[in-house]
């Protein structure tokens, strides 16, 4: 069985490449869904030898089993957004303790001790529905800044925007965690009652979660960004990529431009055959690998459009317009 320092402990591509082997062939030995998908495409664990070779499995696997690694008692679950009637995805948790370690670890990587931040998130969507991965984590990560102005505002613009000035006047770093269209909503807020927001970001950094969840007309990044930036007063917007299926999250500090944690990894599949790879910077379908993901599947082919930019590094340009991505579901088990 893997331990924590298995995974996190991981600080190089080479040791990235023997613990994922490893991790694959205790998921293709233990996770029976995995296993006949990868028996579907006729491979079977002793033949691979790489990253490339390693089958991953479709997201919308998620929706329709019980994706899990082992047998122990499911601690967890986690679903998904959607509308109603929508068949929504469960990642079952057998063991929460690894996405505690993974997104604690993850944000010490890329911003540095959380008690150095008051965290405020403005996530209504996400806190209306039960099930939220998202949710789990910023309750944590608030939990952890062991700070009292840290917390939740679901509509109550007046409250966040006092603490905001507040923080700003005493010089607080702040995290403001906010699904796209609340954060807009917030600026048009301020605007409408002449609070100086755009005044307020010496110490802030603004981190969208993407996705305007039906409330408004969607917008190209670029012009987003522009109007959070504008309204703010910021240099740039954060962003977090991360999904139900996932115990991990990549951070983009700005222009679109996503790092991932040393145990997670994009490559970046062909369009029109999913079992090939394009080239670094090309565009194509997003594969992630989740070594935190251990008892559920480590190895998911998403419904995102990207190209990978470094080893570590990636964009993210858009979703497929159909959710039956061609050559990814080759199989109804």
């Amino acid at each position: 069985m893997f331990q924590y320092n298995d995974i996190f402990s991981i600080s190089s591509d080479k040791q990235f490449h023997k613990i994922a082997l490893k991790v694959f062939r205790y998921q293709y030995e233990n996770n029976s869904i995995y296993r006949q998908f990868c028996n579907y495409l006729h491979i079977q664990k002793e033949q691979v030898k790489s990253l490339e070779q390693i089958p991953f499995l479709p997201i919308a696997f998620f929706k329709s089993h019980e994706v899990v690694s082992c047998s122990n008692t499911v601690r967890e679950i986690f679903t998904s957004s959607g509308t109603t009637g929508m068949q929504t995805s469960k990642h079952l948790v057998t063991d929460i303790n690894w996405y505690k370690e993974s997104y604690y670890r993850a944000f010490a990587q890329f911003y540095g001790d959380i008690e150095n931040y008051v965290v405020l998130a403005l996530l209504p969507s996400y806190l209306d529905r039960k099930g939220s991965s998202l949710i789990y984590m910023v309750n944590d990560l608030i939990e952890k800044s062991n700070h009292p102005d840290s917390g939740f505002y679901l509509r109550n613009h007046d409250e966040l925007l006092q603490k905001l000035e507040k923080l700003n006047h005493n010089g607080q770093n702040v995290i403001l965690i906010g699904v796209t269209y609340a954060l807009l909503d917030l600026i048009e807020y301020a605007e409408s009652i002449s609070f100086p927001l755009s005044k307020l970001g010496s110490n802030l950094i603004i981190m969208e979660t993407g996705g305007m969840k039906g409330q408004r007309k969607e917008l190209i990044r670029e012009e987003l960004h522009t109007i959070l930036c504008t309204g703010f007063g910021v240099q740039t917007i954060h962003s977090e990529y991360g999904m139900t299926e996932l115990l991990s999250q990549a951070y983009s500090f700005g222009n679109g431009i996503f790092e991932t944690p040393n145990w997670m990894r994009i490559m970046v599949r062909d369009t029109e055959d999913a079992l090939s790879y394009v080239t670094q910077g090309k565009t194509g379908g997003i594969n992630v690998i989740d070594l935190a993901n251990i008892n559920s599947c480590s190895f998911i082919a998403t419904q995102d459009l990207g190209k990978t930019l470094s080893s570590n590094s990636f964009e993210v340009l858009g979703r497929f317009d159909n959710s039956d991505i061609r050559g990814c579901n080759l199989m109804v088990l």
